[in-house]
Formats: C-alpha cells, structure tokens, sequence
C-alpha cells in the first residue's frame, strides 16, 4: 500500500497513523525507539503492512507484470495503483466525498502530529497536502503524478510510463489482485491493532 493504503489501515488513531504514514522515513529499531508510543506502533504497524503485502500471493501474481521492466520496484509501483483502488473502492470510500472527508482528516491529524514528523517526511508534507494527494489517487491522472513522484525519490527506477501503459493494459486484473489483498490485510491489520 502507498500513503492512502497505510492512513486506511490507521484506522483513525492520530497517532498510529502518523508512524504508519513516516514509516518509509524511519529506519532501524532505535530511531523508533524516539517516538511516542503510538507512533511507534504506526512505524511498526507500517513494516509489518509491507511484510504481509510483499508475501500476499496476489500481489505475488501482479508484480509479475512489472517486475521485467521494474525489479525491486516492481511493489512500490503496485503499492501506488493498489491506492487508486482503494480510492475508487465504494466498500471503503462510498463517495467522492467520503474519500474527501477522509483524505481532510487525515492532513489534520498528520498536522496535529509535525513536530514528530522526520525532515524528508516533514518537507513533502505539504506538498500532499495542498496537492490533495491522498484525493486524487482516484483519478488517472492522480495515478500519473503518483508514478512520477516514485520515479524522483527513487534512485534507480527507469521511465514510468511502462508501468502506467501496464496499469492500462491490465486494469481489471490488477483490480481484482487488489480486492483480494485488501480483504486480508484489513483482517491482518485489526488483528494487529486488537480491533
């Protein structure tokens, strides 16, 4: 899952999700340790979402579509279009306006959060926030810009445009991949939050 995968699976807690949205920008155990205890469950929380998505055998099938052109990256690619499944999923978000509420919250809770926030967390934060970029991974635009945002943090990744023409090409597929991941991990999530 990319940043709407892991507010989801937050769940609400303010601060479960603001670890679990900074999770790829806190490395090793003891810069976890710094943070209060809810954050530290969100940035673990957030480790074990990629363990389980990594292992998923669905996922295990739609990497298989990336993994020629993209190696490693080929889960960070299915993480950024499994958020444009969930964006346009009506079991999560029945409206454009759930989907709206939801990303506001989340900005909210994150802001109420940003003195713990790491400095390359803390620098894109507003970039998501006053792009809506939690919003706009329904559209396929959103999914472009989203794409091309992986391709600047990451610092061996070709062209994207491969992988959007696959995103394209295998839209339905890939959707189904994501229907059978998303039921699974919100199941694994709330047995790990104890919901």
């Amino acid at each position: 899952m990319n940043y709407l995968g892991h507010a989801y699976l937050s769940f609400g807690n303010a601060g479960i999700l603001t670890g679990n949205m900074m999770g790829d920008y806190v490395k090793g155990k003891l810069a976890v340790a710094k943070y209060p205890e809810e954050i530290q469950t969100g940035l673990m929380l957030h480790r074990k979402i990629d363990a389980f998505a990594d292992t998923h055998p669905s996922n295990q099938r739609a990497k298989v579509w990336f993994r020629n052109d993209y190696g490693l990256y080929a889960g960070a690619v299915l993480d950024t279009l499994y958020d444009h499944f969930l964006a346009n999923d009506p079991k999560h978000f029945p409206s454009q306006e759930a989907l709206f509420t939801f990303s506001q919250d989340t900005y909210s809770k994150l802001a109420a959060n940003q003195q713990h926030f790491p400095e390359r967390f803390a620098q894109m934060f507003p970039y998501m926030q006053e792009h809506n970029w939690l919003y706009n991974y329904r559209t396929l635009r959103g999914v472009q810009q989203s794409l091309g945002g992986l391709a600047r943090r990451a610092k061996h990744i070709q062209s994207v445009d491969k992988a959007y023409a696959t995103f394209i090409t295998q839209f339905y597929q890939l959707n189904q991949c994501y229907y059978e991941f998303m039921d699974d991990v919100v199941t694994f999530v709330k047995l790990e939050l104890s919901l």
